[in-house]
């Protein structure tokens, strides 16, 4: 998937989350939405791109702040198991 697709789909679920009053609240949101519902190869292609983009930029798109400091914060719950063979 081309990553500013990705980027669109991940800054709407920061839209929805930035209305709660509770930041922790909302990266925890965030972070939970994206673990749940995107297949591993769409985690693992966010989190190449932060890898050489840290700060969520990519020309033409830019991750939310509360996006970027979600899957920033939880990068390690967002990385998907390595199947064994």
């Amino acid at each position: 998937m081309e990553i500013g697709n990705l980027i669109r789909m991940a800054n709407r679920i920061g839209q929805f989350f930035e209305a709660m009053p509770d930041r922790p609240e909302a990266l925890e949101g965030v972070a939970n939405h994206i673990h749940k519902f995107w297949e591993p190869r769409m985690r693992n292609e966010l989190l190449n791109f932060l890898e050489q983009n840290p700060d969520g930029d990519a020309g033409g798109e830019r991750l939310r702040p509360l996006v970027l400091e979600a899957v920033t914060q939880n990068r390690q719950r967002l990385t998907p198991l390595a199947r064994v063979a």
